[in-house]
């Protein structure tokens, strides 16, 4: 989320705005961004990522205005298309703002069943009556917390005198309200009247003097959330169908998407509202069982073993790849899934160590290696930066002390003096906590950093400082010193810093991965003269020295167990909505927003943050962690946490996104406890017995097995199948140059002598085993684009439009339905 350009001034006398932005999938908001003060033109630069838990039609970015009283007002949205992802992927955009209203805000879809017939009255008049069956809605949005939804059903015409049509518009027929629901179910039956002149004949139903007319009615279905305020009710979105299609058969039945009300869209210019700069990269995976992938995975999961390993399958995907980091994402997740990390990583580097010709730019380039590492260590890493650095960094984020340290840029009343005593005393307490953290380093860290200091040290054997640069120039250039610079993209703090902070930040970061670097002459690494001054602070012998043992500590293998670090680290924490667990006999059991912690020993929850805790349930206490049918207590994004002798928790998230973390986050630490269960209740216990399977006794075991969670590693908290598809798509986009490579081993084995320009790109250490390897690559890919192909045309036969999964004005179905009729023959 980059910035927004050019809003619309205030009517106040400063006409600046304080305005954040949020992102949603339809109306439902997943993140949200700090608040820019006083600007027309906020700068956010925030980044988010999630898996998108559920079907969605926009992707949506709102920015709001908070005024002086702090209520928010909308000031415009960017709503993108599902299908209109893929147009915008990965670069940035700047997309207008369009006005918001309630006509304009529509989410959900409606079941319904028409079906025309003909009556002959006592008089012996025939006329058709129409009988409109509105069965359930789903994914309704959800208006001020609550929604009461129901729908009216008008039948309106062209010319009410030609066709006699019994209803007015304004009369609309009304189902009743459902209370607390957004997925609805109706079924009520409204019949309509269409009377016609005497003229009837026999040939057909509709074979009548006015069957244009019949054609221009519509049947019109409007939904909307009861309100009790006294400004009316909301309107949730319509649908409006012409007769005409029921003329080919007399009943029909089908799933509409809600459309928005057509008002005649306001006349405003488009670029009243200023614009906002965003950059979307939306991926869709579509997985196979595990077994589809087994030759390609296994080709993969060979490549540690391989001789040279620039024949392997994984080098390979590293050599055809645009950038490197395509390659490296999927590999590294793929390899910590099947424990081959290390193994793999060592074999890279000692290849990358044996090719660098100087000990000073070991692991400097962009190499596969260096990037695989780099992803590792975020992977890896993410709980050992929190519980070293977020402490520091949040006191730093808060405080604001000025540190500016450059004359040029003092403001005014500010001393350089105390600015760089405060600058120094933050370098020196981050430098403190890193260096006196080896010992939380994880293991798989340490395993990596154990075989680049070996390879180094074998390599450069004159070079006695290798073996600690090898190692440093990842811990300190790419892992702390970047997250000290962008702690947010580190999930240190969850906003970019303001800019005062930022600079802080930029000069910490600059002098610690100095410090971290061991060059001989550190004053003449900065460009700046008052940062070399700055520096002579730290030229003392100890800096080194606690640089040097911590690189030991940290690259020594197989020096401690992993357990007896017993501190606790901070997962999750944020506020939430839980049921009371109704220890009290006569207690009331209801709902309070409540301030929940989860670290690795525990989960609690208080009042706010900051206070004691209300309840604290040990991690070896949690049994199991499930979503709760939304049917329990009628509240969405509800999940429930079980303890021994059946206790439960119930909490609701703010959103689906945080309920799925919530929910990701506890069943992975809690997923080796001895007694876990394996069996729950979907639904909540309530009047005397569960909802879900009807059992009277409270401590009735489960109805439902439980769902397959992951493991409190790393390694399990990532899907194999779903990587091995991902380097499947890769090696597939690149086919053009895997078969370039191809050539490349022919010609280099048969002609020893210089090589072909257009082939000089691939590093080809062995044309013989790289060949074989591209072989077995290229079938894989062949049989799984094969599988691919067979899996979308079964589809296309089977699927429906109208159908629940796609119902009708689903634009990226019909967008499929076209491309698929491009492909093959079959008619839907």
């Amino acid at each position: 989320l980059g910035e927004a350009k050019n809003l619309p001034t205030y009517p106040g006398p400063n006409k600046m705005r304080d305005c954040y932005c949020t992102v949603n999938l339809d109306q439902e908001e997943v993140f949200r961004t700090k608040i820019v003060e006083k600007s027309l033109c906020p700068f956010y630069g925030e980044d988010f990522y999630c898996e998108i838990p559920r079907t969605f039609r926009h992707l949506s970015f709102y920015i709001f205005d908070r005024d002086v009283f702090r209520r928010d007002s909308i000031i415009g949205k960017v709503a993108i298309q599902k299908e209109d992802l893929q147009k915008y992927h990965n670069r940035d955009t700047w997309f207008q703002l369009q006005h918001v209203d309630a006509d304009s805000e529509v989410q959900g879809k409606v079941h319904l069943e028409l079906r025309l017939s003909e009556v002959i009255t006592d008089t012996g008049v025939v006329c058709h009556k129409l009988a409109t069956r509105v069965l359930e809605c789903q994914g309704l949005p959800i208006v001020n917390g609550q929604c009461d939804p129901y729908a009216t059903v008008t039948l309106a015409g062209p010319s009410r005198q030609v066709l006699h049509i019994q209803e007015l518009p304004s009369e609309a027929k009304k189902t009743k309200v459902k209370k607390k629901t957004n997925n609805p179910h109706f079924d009520e039956v409204f019949y309509f009247e269409v009377t016609r002149p005497s003229s009837y004949n026999k040939k057909s139903h509709f074979d009548i003097e006015d069957v244009d007319e019949v054609d221009k009615m519509e049947i019109r279905v409007d939904l909307w959330n009861a309100s009790n305020l006294k400004f009316g009710d909301e309107f949730l979105g319509e649908l409006r169908l012409p007769l005409k299609f029921l003329r080919q058969s007399s009943s029909y039945e089908a799933w509409y998407f809600l459309q928005p009300r057509d008002n005649g869209n306001k006349s405003l210019k488009p670029d009243d509202l200023g614009s906002l700069r965003l950059n979307v990269v939306y991926t869709e995976d579509h997985v196979f069982s595990s077994d589809y992938y087994s030759p390609l995975r296994d080709v993969l999961l060979k490549s540690a073993d391989v001789e040279p390993v620039s024949a392997s399958a994984a080098h390979i995907l590293g050599e055809v790849c645009r950038e490197k980091q395509e390659a490296a994402i999927p590999l590294v997740r793929l390899f910590l899934h099947y424990g081959r990390i290390v193994p793999f990583i060592s074999a890279i580097a000692n290849a990358e160590v044996k090719r660098t010709q100087d000990p000073n730019t070991i692991f400097r380039g962009n190499s596969l290696t260096s990037k695989c590492i780099d992803e590792t260590m975020k992977l890896a890493g993410m709980h050992y930066l929190q519980v070293t650095l977020k402490p520091i960094i949040d006191e730093i984020c808060q405080v604001h002390k000025p540190c500016e340290i450059d004359p040029v840029k003092l403001k005014d009343g500010e001393n350089l003096e105390n600015n760089r005593e405060n600058l120094r005393q933050y370098v020196d307490r981050i430098f403190t906590v890193i260096t006196k953290s080896g010992v939380s380093c994880p293991t798989v860290m340490c395993d990596i950093f154990f075989s680049l200091r070996e390879s180094a040290a074998k390599r450069f054997q004159g070079d006695l400082d290798v073996r600690y640069t090898a190692v440093s120039s990842f811990i300190f250039l790419r892992f702390f010193a970047p997250a000290i610079l962008s702690p947010n993209l580190f999930q240190l703090t969850p906003h970019h810093p303001d800019p005062q902070t930022s600079r802080t930040l930029t000069l910490i970061s600059k002098t610690i991965q100095t410090l971290g670097s061991l060059s001989k002459s550190k004053s003449a690494n900065f460009k700046e003269s008052y940062m070399a001054t700055f520096y002579d602070y730290f030229n003392e012998q100890k800096y080194a020295d606690a640089v040097k043992n911590f690189l030991d500590l940290i690259s020594s293998s197989g020096r401690r167990d992993h357990k007896s670090i017993e501190q606790p680290i901070l997962l999750k924490e944020g506020f939430m909505i839980k049921r009371a667990q109704g220890r009290k006999r006569f207690g009331m059991k209801n709902f309070k927003k409540r301030w929940f912690r989860l670290t690795n020993h525990e989960f609690t929850y208080q009042k706010s943050k900051g206070d004691h805790p209300l309840c604290s349930i040990p991690i070896e206490n949690i049994l199991a962690v499930e979503r709760l049918e939304e049917e329990s207590f009628k509240m969405k994004n509800m999940f429930q946490v079980i303890q021994p002798e059946r206790r439960v928790l119930y909490i609701q998230a703010n959103n689906c996104v945080e309920a799925k973390d919530w929910i990701d986050i506890l069943t992975k630490v809690s997923q080796c406890n001895k007694k876990r269960l394996t069996v729950y209740h979907p639904s909540a216990y309530l009047n005397g017995h569960w909802l879900c399977c009807k059992a009277t006794a409270d401590n009735t075991p489960g109805c439902t097995p439980c769902t397959g969670g992951l493991p409190a590693n790393i390694q399990l908290d990532i899907d194999g199948d779903r990587e091995t598809e991902r380097i499947y798509s890769l090696f597939n986009l690149y086919m053009p140059k895997l078969e370039k490579m191809q050539e490349a081993c022919g010609s280099k084995s048969v002609y020893d002598g210089p090589e072909e320009e257009e082939y000089s790109t691939f590093i080809i250490d062995d044309p013989k085993e790289t060949y074989k390897t591209l072989r077995l690559i290229i079938e894989g890919v062949g049989t799984l684009e094969q599988e691919h192909a067979q899996y979308k045309r079964d589809k296309f036969k089977k699927t429906k439009y109208g159908s629940q999964e796609h119902p009708i004005g689903d634009k990226s179905f019909q967008t499929y339905i076209r491309q698929q009729s491009e492909i093959s023959a079959h008619s839907i």
